[in-house]
């Protein structure tokens, strides 16, 4: 049978106008699943109509249900005031995708919060009293919660009250408070005699007859007055949004085959990958699920070294080599965010942290010195920085990506064969690479690379700026030095005494090469050789009611770790699996929740060091540790193509004339930008990817058809919490 995932990529570039008149403010804006936020812009000062101007791209990694955008005023000495927000659902995110949109700023206020789902079970039942009469019992069982609010990031302490409101009365039942917890379980069942009119409304629905849903939980009304929004001002958004429907695996045989032989075809510019790129309007359309799909099947080497020996050609002189934005540096780019994140954190984070929390003045420029600032001091601090970024990039090269080394080293040797006179021309092709094009723009904006939480301020910015600019012209290699990632984090105490308590307390998390450490001051309080690390996934979030949850498994009991959003939860994971890449004794099998009161949750076994009951995702080595769904990025794919049909089209008439006549091209305007190497072989390989998209084509039409018929309707009526 054919499955659906659905998978969210949102862009958006925003601004914001007449903020909270008549004062002069300082702004941010942040982006919140549900209400986890994911994503903060940097500071926009004094301004009533601050432009942020920032792009973010990612794939949503878990359920939501609303997609919001919270105006901050940032706040130096107190808490950061919410001024509004703008909330869109996630089924109406599709109205809005591929076009700005001007969102009026709504209040915030608890109510407007409100977010769930609640799972009732209703029954009316007939009793016989001790007199004979007849009355009739509604039988209300609040079963379970899912998905409530967080209050300031943490799980709250939710209970329900049910209340049946009469012309005459009004009853009202609570159920008991569940501790620190988003997905309360209350299994509660409450009592209540129901009057004529209330039958009548009732048992159309479930007379004699029990029936459960999971009801959306609703704002309640308290008849307060809605606030004047047209105070808050407005968003501006642009939004895109792509909802994939993946099919099974074998559909997508004969398009991917088609894809990853692309290596091979000569010349390159008459493979798949190739002409993908150049119908695609933006070359980085493409380039995302291309490179995903040829790292998943280990043909991006071949690929990367293919197109770049295309670029070389029209490449005249050294200085000049991989310096455009062409379809083999964009890949390389592509590959390098990929594989090179935790490389890079490991390299650069303590220094960027160094420099963002302890900021020493580095402005040299005469115009832009500020009173009282020494330029011979400013240029010894700016001295200092570059040359331990400098040092530390230096000592790094060891650690580098296996699969970084092999593109690297492809692109060495085509420059070499393309200048061979000039001995440098091998080096200058990898540094153009790895210092202007990573490790130069993770100095100048480590947000957005996760180095950092969230924008530095405008003096570190400059600060950063000078330094990303002094290490651009600077290449080199040396040795591996320790390098380290360090946040802060809840973990569940492991109960190593007997009077130890199993809760969970807050503590900094450092990872080195050599070892994984939790400390409560400057000594570590536990200590995990990276050696002995056996696996490392994530945790049901049922087994302690908590999110963002992964395990540490190791010779001892399981170290249970809950991160502060799903993304460092992730980042996490996929640092802790590359350091422990070649150990020998990693498992293959763990249990995805906890042993709690005897028995292991997920398997119910009584025995704690039963073996896993399932497979680890990561019991593969680090280079290969990348979770991509091959199918999905072949569907992502298909969709392009079928989007540039008509560019497909005019580039095969265009093929085809030139075929056939061998004289001037016809129509030129209309495929000049097109490159046609040889006629013949890209006309063969159009003929192909029109035929396998048409049948992809029948396959999605079948499977819509299939879609509609089969709807499911529900009742929803208003649950209220407090």
């Amino acid at each position: 049978a054919t499955f659906l995932n659905f998978f969210f990529f949102l862009l958006f570039t925003d601004d914001a106008k007449h903020l909270v008149p008549n004062k002069m403010r300082d702004f941010f804006c942040t982006i919140n699943l549900d209400q986890e936020e994911v994503f903060r812009t940097q500071v926009v000062e004094k301004s009533l109509s601050p432009y942020f101007g920032e792009e973010f791209y990612f794939e949503i990694p878990r359920t939501f249900q609303w997609l919001s955008f919270y105006i901050y005023d940032k706040s130096v000495l107190q808490k950061d005031l919410r001024i509004g927000k703008v909330s869109i659902k996630k089924e109406d995110l599709c109205n809005y995708t591929g076009k700005e949109n001007w969102f009026m700023l709504q209040p915030v206020d608890s109510n407007s919060e409100v977010q769930g789902k609640v799972h009732l079970e209703l029954k009316l039942n007939e009793l016989i009293t001790d007199n004979g009469s007849v009355c009739q019992q509604l039988v209300v069982h609040i079963k379970e919660c899912h998905g409530l609010p967080l209050i300031n990031g943490q799980n709250c302490d939710p209970y329900a009250t049910v209340s049946l409101v009469g012309p005459s009365r009004n009853d009202q039942k609570k159920t008991k408070v569940k501790k620190k917890t988003s997905n309360p379980q209350f299994n509660e069942t409450f009592y209540f005699e129901v009057t004529f009119c209330v039958l009548f409304c009732l048992n159309l629905i479930f007379y004699n007859c029990p029936v459960a849903y999971r009801y959306l939980l609703q704002p309640r009304e308290n008849g307060n007055k809605s606030s004047k929004t047209d105070d808050l001002g407005s968003l501006r958004l642009n939004i895109c949004y792509t909802e994939d429907c993946v099919l099974p695996s074998e559909y997508y045989a004969s398009l991917r085959n088609l894809l990853l032989k692309s290596s091979d075809v000569q010349p390159i510019s008459a493979s798949a990958a190739y002409i993908l790129s150049e119908v695609c309007r933006d070359k980085y359309d493409a380039v995302l699920p291309l490179v995903r799909l040829l790292l998943h099947h280990h043909k991006l080497v071949p690929f990367v070294a293919a197109v770049a020996e295309l670029d070389l050609k029209d490449t005249q002189e050294a200085n000049t080599i991989f310096r455009g934005n062409s379809l083999a540096t964009r890949c390389v780019d592509e590959m390098m965010k990929i594989v090179g994140k935790h490389y890079l954190k490991v390299t650069l984070k303590p220094v960027i942290d160094e420099i963002c929390e302890s900021p020493k003045p580095c402005e040299i420029d005469p115009i832009k010195l500020r009173e009282g600032d020494n330029v011979e001091i400013n240029m010894e601090n700016l001295r200092y920085y570059v040359d331990k970024v400098f040092r530390e990039i230096v000592r790094s090269s060891i650690s580098c990506p296996t699969l970084m080394c092999d593109v690297f080293y492809s692109l060495r040797h085509l420059a070499a064969k393309r200048f061979p006179n000039d001995p440098h021309v091998q080096y200058s092709a990898v540094s153009s690479f790895v210092f202007l094009r990573f490790f130069a723009v993770a100095v100048v904006s480590p947000h957005t690379f996760h180095l950092r939480p969230h924008h530095p301020d405008a003096q570190t910015s400059r600060t950063l700026t000078l330094i990303s600019k002094a290490i651009q012209t600077l290449g080199s290699w040396g040795s591996l030095t320790k390098s380290k990632l360090v946040r802060e984090m809840y973990k569940r105490a492991q109960g190593r005494t007997r009077i130890g308590k199993k809760n969970f307390k807050k503590r900094w998390f450092c990872l080195t090469t050599r070892e994984f450490t939790y400390h409560k001051q400057q000594e570590p309080i536990f200590t995990i050789p990276i050696k002995n690390i056996l696996a490392v996934e994530k945790l049901d979030e049922s087994s302690f009611n908590k999110k963002n949850m992964f395990q540490v498994l190791h010779g001892e009991k399981p170290l249970y770790i809950q991160a502060n959003n799903c993304v460092e939860a992730s980042e996490w994971i996929e640092a802790l699996c590359r350091v422990t890449r070649c150990n020998q004794r990693r498992l293959s099998f763990y249990h995805p929740s906890a042993f709690l009161n005897g028995n292991w949750l997920c398997c119910k076994a009584t025995m704690e060091n039963t073996e896993g009951c399932a497979r680890c995702t990561a019991d593969v080595p680090a280079d290969t540790q990348i979770e991509i769904d091959g199918d999905r990025e072949t569907e992502r794919i298909y969709s392009l193509f079928t989007v540039n049909r008509s560019k497909l089209q005019k580039l095969e008439e265009a093929c085809g004339s030139i075929a056939v006549y061998q004289g001037p091209r016809k129509e030129p305007d209309d495929y000049s930008n097109f490159t046609i190497e040889d006629s013949v072989a890209t006309f063969h390989t159009l003929q192909q990817i029109i035929d396998t998209v048409e049948k992809l084509n029948e396959s999605h039409e079948k499977y819509q058809k299939k879609r509609s018929s089969s709807y499911i309707y529900c009742l929803y009526f208003t649950c209220h919490t407090r």
